[in-house]
């Protein structure tokens, strides 16, 4: 185990705040709340990121699933590696119109060269809206 993955167990939102989330994820409103190897919780606002019929946007269900995914996968991958998405696909069953979604990635496969994340994101109420999966390849610096 690695030094940044020791101090990633013990607080993963330091992590966060030294590495960054990235300008999309600032942009988009989404806040990390959670973050270790085994699980990683964000929220997002709709408000802000919507259809022009005032559905939160499926793009926007995936930026949230690929924040948590990426950055769980690059947790994983340590700090000599670097983690890349290769696949990333998401199945859209309820529509949020307000309020905040909270994502909840899982990793499903965690191994030398490739993650693969589930991510479940879910409105106010805790119904699903979205499960989104995402691939990593993990590859030297």
């Amino acid at each position: 185990m690695t030094a940044e993955h020791s101090l990633a167990d013990d607080d993963g939102m330091d992590w966060i705040r030294r590495r960054g989330m990235g300008a999309l994820a600032e942009k988009m409103g989404i806040e990390f709340t959670e973050f270790t190897i085994d699980r990683a919780v964000a929220t997002m606002p709709v408000e802000g990121n919507t259809q022009p019929v005032g559905l939160l946007h499926g793009g926007a269900y995936v930026v949230l699933g690929e924040s948590l995914g990426s950055m769980a996968a690059n947790l994983h991958a340590g700090p000599e590696r670097l983690a890349v998405g290769v696949d990333i696909n998401a199945t859209h069953t309820r529509s949020a119109t307000s309020g905040i979604v909270t994502g909840v990635c899982t990793p499903v496969h965690l191994g030398r060269s490739m993650t693969v994340h589930e991510i479940a994101v879910t409105d106010d109420q805790g119904r699903r809206c979205s499960t989104i999966r995402i691939t990593n390849m993990i590859k030297d610096r």
